[in-house]
């Protein structure tokens, strides 16, 4: 570590004067790039007390070596001249924007004698015009596809274009009209640069010349009676519009613009831009960055304009550019961007109407953009590891819990209660070992219940393999007949993995949904469930009511080595059991988000279960019941007849008829759609009329009626 007085220029030595200036390190790498109004006060900012430095200030003025500077003229040659050496130098301490994908962008090859309409990546070339970005290559085939109609340019490659030049024969799109096939000389170079043209203008946003000349031809088609062009002509049209309503209209007054929103925390920023041309939204792009310098939201506009048009020139930087702060001074930058287009450039911040709506658009992107790069940014190992020993040290915890599960329930109104467990390792999700619980204890809604239902059984499963491997022993937890296991030290039976109100049959299911069988196998690979490892911290979507749930079913089993918190969705807070007051974490803390993220995963999974089983509800059927009949050959019987009625009413050598149905499955079959045949309607044999009386009762001829609701004949839950 470098004593910054060892290399502190003398008195005198640094001009008072625009310029740019480098920091080296020992090795004479350049670490920080900046630029300033006047060198001589600037870089003493640098050279003050180390105390009072910003902690990433300090850190490069002490990892740095030497400084040296460069005199320019102006603020603008500075700008410039700092932009070119963050490029050159890449330095270590500098804002750099990291663009977090590759964007699309649609491309006119202008520069080739026959122009290319294509999808390009990476850096722009030279003479070829460029539109977006878009954030899918899609996006971009979806628009050339409906433009061709109207501007048939050439799309194909070198090698098919001199391929098709050579044998004379053009592309299917020459034949089907989508390429005006200048391969094969049906149009000149002149006329083919000409759509190109053409192309491009309406891609800027100049739509309403080209709608309206073809709605002008297709009137002059109608009335010399050319049905055939005049119906090509409005088809063209449509195909324009339908590109147009591609992007809507955000700005109403046809604005060239670009906005630029910023959001940030102490660490990090993201940047998300909008690209408007014409009035709509024909591009956004977004970049994220980690703040190594003490910087204002004004500077990280400055480096985002710098990023977006240092090497933009002409129409690619827009009349007005719309930003959430300006830098300071603003002047240099509105001078240099008006250097770049060659004419005026407006740099403000939005105040009212449209243009502040859509900025609070961008803002909003920008906010999800940065939390999804948190996302990704918990695989790293530092930041996990903080993040564990915040949640040990709120929690009072002897060690940092290097395992955690979270559980959470989830339901319709009562109905399909389910209930999901997610496990988190190390602060990484763990998804082989997630599972899922149907709450079959009770019916109804209770989420404290059920919580306290599914945490039973999760822990005698683990108690039952710790059993099974010697490490549990006669008496140990103290777990007794209370618990529903038969005495002291043993297991009841099957039932005691699940509950004892728990009917036969497995009800845990992997994240795969693959049965747990027998001593925690599943039945197709045969590897162990991981229920015989413990968690060091349990935690539960919700209040205290459902910590002190998930706390008493550990307490009956005698698990007292577990530690136990609910976070609650309203304020985030942090519940622990018996505690009258929740335990509050900083919002920016490393530990609330990571258990933001496991409390977000379990619910996530708990919904998505929860669907699922009231999707398979809904779509149940008969055939379901019949033992070895698959999809497929559902399909087909249904295909064949038609409907379920139909099949219901066919006889065992009809279905024998369907491919791939034997006999002795066609038998099945029509026993099983025999038992759940809908009962037919109580009918009084001697006036027809269809009864509704009480159940028991008898019809005046003699017959009895049957009533109650369709769903509860047919047995389905309601």
């Amino acid at each position: 570590m470098a004593d910054p007085s060892s290399y502190r220029p003398k008195p005198g030595e640094i001009p008072d004067s625009p310029g740019v200036y480098r920091f080296r390190d020992e090795h004479r790498r350049v670490i920080y790039v900046g630029k300033a109004k006047s060198l001589r006060q600037r870089l003493a900012n640098y050279f003050q007390d180390l105390a009072g430095l910003h902690p990433r200030t300090r850190s490069m003025v002490t990892t740095a070596a030497s400084v040296e500077w460069t005199v320019v003229s102006t603020e603008v040659e500075a700008l410039q001249l700092e932009y070119s050496w963050i490029k050159e130098y890449d330095p270590r301490f500098n804002v750099k924007y990291r663009d977090d994908k590759s964007y699309p962008y649609l491309a006119v090859t202008m520069n080739e004698e026959y122009p290319r309409v294509q999808v390009m990546r990476g850096h722009k070339k030279k003479g070829v015009r460029y539109f977006g970005p878009y954030a899918h290559a899609w996006a971009i085939r979806d628009t050339v596809d409906l433009l061709l109609r109207v501007f048939p340019v050439r799309t194909c490659s070198a090698g098919v274009f001199k391929n098709a030049a050579r044998t004379g024969r053009p592309c299917l799109l020459g034949y089907i009209g989508k390429c005006s096939a200048p391969c094969v000389d049906r149009v000149s170079a002149e006329e083919h640069r000409e759509l190109a043209e053409e192309f491009c203008d309406f891609m800027t946003g100049r739509t309403s010349t080209y709608i309206r000349r073809l709605e002008r031809q297709m009137g002059e088609a109608a009335e010399e009676m050319e049905y055939e062009r005049a119906a090509r002509l409005r088809d063209d049209i449509g195909a324009l519009k339908k590109a147009m309503e591609k992007n809507a209209v955000v700005l109403a007054d046809a604005t060239d613009a670009d906005l630029i929103a910023v959001a940030e925390d102490e660490l990090e920023a993201a940047v998300q831009i909008f690209h408007v041309r014409g009035g709509r939204v024909r591009g956004q792009r977004g970049w994220v960055t980690d703040k190594v310098e003490e910087i204002t939201t004004g500077a990280l506009v400055e480096h985002a304009l710098q990023q977006l048009y240092g090497e933009e020139t002409g129409d690619a930087v827009p009349k007005e550019v719309l930003v959430p702060a300006l830098p300071d001074p603003v002047e240099p930058v509105q001078e240099w961007l008006a250097g770049r287009r060659g004419s005026g450039v407006s740099l403000r911040i939005p105040q009212r109407g449209d243009k502040k709506a859509l900025m609070e658009t961008v803002q909003r992107n920008a906010q999800q953009a940065l939390v999804l790069h948190k996302t990704k940014r918990a695989s790293d190992l530092t930041t996990r590891s903080r993040a564990l020993e915040e949640i040990a040290d709120a929690l009072d915890l002897d060690s940092a819990p290097l395992r955690i599960e979270c559980y959470d329930i989830s339901h319709l109104q009562g109905d399909d209660v389910v209930a999901s467990m997610v496990v988190f390792e190390d602060g990484l999700a763990r998804k082989s070992e997630y599972r899922r619980f149907q709450i079959k204890g009770f019916a109804g809604q209770d989420d404290v219940r059920s919580m306290h239902e599914v945490i039973t059984r999760r822990f005698r499963r683990y108690l039952a393999e710790k059993e099974k491997t010697g490490e549990w022993t006669d008496g140990e937890n103290g777990r007794g007949a209370e618990n529903g296991q038969g005495g002291e030290g043993t297991l009841a039976g099957p039932d005691a993995l699940t509950g004892p109100e728990t009917p036969a049959g497995p009800d845990v299911l992997t994240a795969s949904g693959a049965p747990v069988g027998p001593g925690g196998l599943t039945e197709d690979d045969g590897r162990p469930r991981k229920f015989a490892y413990p968690p060091q911290l349990v935690v539960v979507d919700g209040g205290a009511p459902q910590v002190a749930a998930a706390r008493r079913a550990l307490d009956e089993l005698g698990i007292d080595d577990i530690a136990v918190c609910g976070l609650a969705k309203r304020l985030e807070e942090v519940w622990l059991p018996g505690d009258d007051d929740p335990v509050i974490l900083p919002r920016t803390s490393e530990g609330l988000y990571m258990l933001q993220r496991v409390r977000d995963e379990a619910h996530r999974f708990a919904i998505t279960y929860q669907r699922a089983k009231r999707s398979k509800r809904f779509r149940s059927s008969p055939l379901d019941d019949v033992p070895g009949l698959g999809d497929t050959r559902k399909q087909a019987l249904l295909k064949h007849f038609g409907s379920l009625k139909r099949l219901r009413s066919a006889t065992i050598d009809q279905i024998c008829e369907v491919p791939g149905i034997g006999r002795k499955t066609a038998e099945t079959i029509v026993v099983a759609l025999a038992r759940s045949a809908p009962a037919a309607p109580a009918v009084n044999t001697a006036t027809g009329e269809i009864m509704e009386e009480e159940p028991g009762t008898m019809g005046s001829g003699g017959e009895p009626v049957r009533t109650g609701a369709p769903d509860e004949r047919r047995g389905q839950e309601t």
